[in-house]
């Protein structure tokens, strides 16, 4: 049977692993960690959003990254100390700005099919992952900021989504526990919210009923490729520190081809195959606030929510768990959960609910964001190599359609045997 290596069990490559299943391969999945879903894919936002398929190229965030550079609570932080790969992923963002339009359309349809395939997995599988239905409310505190909206609105719209605007009175409507005057709002009902942990664990189990093995906590250290196939060299890692690996548990893998879904370490595994995929990690924040008691789960909103001010999400997780994400911030491969980063999201959330916040879960995860905001998805360089990878923000969003199309092209190009 032909055999597809798929380095990455994060939302990405598990999707990948599954598709590849589906279409009867032989699949192998290795990861850093000792389970799927650890990094990223652990505790997003939460929003399968194709109302966020906005790119971020554009002369306002750059406006916005200059004014809040300083701000250590600001959504979105620049650490200005000099890395040539920051500042090389800079200067393509910003080149990309003249794509902005056509990215933005692009993503939308593209985040519309990803839905599809996604609930399709679930039902085929029976996957609980606290699927709510309900759409995302985006709000806005006044009229500049609002018409601005407009305009990004017209290109969601014709990449074929439906959202609408909505007064503050429909705002109170669609969302009660929503406390504040807001100038208006965008809402869009098809979209969705989800534990992105539990779907992705749910489906990597799934995958192993059609013959996919996770070989888990093990780094590669060399990929060798030819005509005839990938050969892959990896080390067993010391789980109690992950910058480690023995040496004494070094082994080796065959494959027909390879598939990298690496997250940020995306970037990376590329230079080793002698690929140029300019993936810099952009770390997100989160917080999930356990509701505790009967008051706080009866305020804690269901419609999903985008503060456009604070750049804020949230999702409903089930009866108990209410998810709070946000800000971006440039820093290089820095895992640190920082607290002046963490309470701007518990302060925003005590402002606009009435919820108990005594016991809440800090979370920081590494987006892996190319420059142009698009996911790198097709072949490598060199031969029986391909990428999906580069998702940024928009992982749990588009990631099932990334993984049909990736696992498609392969079949193309090499049938199953």
């Amino acid at each position: 049977m032909t055999h597809i290596i798929v380095i990455g069990a994060g939302i990405t490559g598990v999707t990948t692993a599954y598709s590849l299943s589906q279409l009867g391969y032989q699949v192998t999945v290795l990861d850093r960690h000792l389970y799927p879903a650890m990094e990223t894919s652990f505790a997003n936002g939460g929003q399968l959003s194709a109302s966020n398929a906005e790119v971020w190229n554009s002369e306002a965030t750059i406006l916005k990254g200059l004014k809040w550079m300083f701000k250590s609570d600001a959504p979105l932080l620049l650490n200005p100390a000099p890395s040539i790969h920051k500042y090389s992923w800079m200067f393509e963002f910003v080149a990309n700005i003249r794509n902005y339009r056509e990215n933005t359309i692009d993503t939308t349809k593209l985040a519309i099919e990803a839905r599809k395939h996604l609930y399709a997995m679930a039902e085929k599988e029976n996957i609980d992952f606290d699927l709510e239905r309900r759409g995302i409310l985006h709000f806005y505190h006044d009229a500049a900021s609002f018409a601005a909206a407009g305009k990004t609105n017209d290109l969601l719209v014709e990449g074929g989504l439906e959202r609408f605007a909505v007064t503050p009175e429909e705002i109170k409507t669609i969302e009660p526990t929503l406390q504040g005057e807001y100038y208006g709002g965008y809402f869009t009902p098809s979209d969705a919210t989800g534990d992105i942990h539990k779907f992705t664990r749910g489906l990597a189990a799934a995958s192993e009923k059609y013959g996919v093995r996770f070989i888990q906590g093990v780094d590669v250290q060399s990929i060798k490729t030819s005509e005839s196939g990938v050969k892959i060299q990896y080390k067993t890692i010391d789980t109690a520190d992950l910058s480690k690996s023995h040496d004494a548990s070094t082994a080796e893998i065959s494959g027909d081809a390879l598939v990298v879904c690496a997250g940020v370490g995306s970037y990376h595994i590329a230079n080793l195959l002698g690929d140029r995929v300019n993936i810099y990690p952009v770390k997100g924040y989160s917080i999930t606030v356990f509701l505790d008691d009967a008051e706080s789960v009866a305020n804690a909103p269901w419609v999903s929510l985008l503060d456009e001010r604070a750049k804020i999400v949230t999702s409903r997780l089930g009866e108990g768990r209410f998810r709070i994400a946000g800000t971006a911030e440039f820093n290089g491969y820095n895992r640190d959960i920082r607290a002046d980063r963490i309470e701007p999201l518990i302060s925003w959330t005590r402002r606009n609910f009435n919820v108990n916040t005594s016991r809440v879960v800090p979370w920081a995860g590494l987006r892996p964001m190319m420059p142009d905001m698009m996911p790198r998805v097709g072949k490598g360089r060199a031969p029986r190599v391909f990428y999906n990878t580069g998702h940024g923000h928009l992982g749990w969003t588009l990631s099932a359609a990334t993984a049909a199309i990736i696992s498609q092209n392969i079949f193309d190009t090499y049938p199953v045997k």
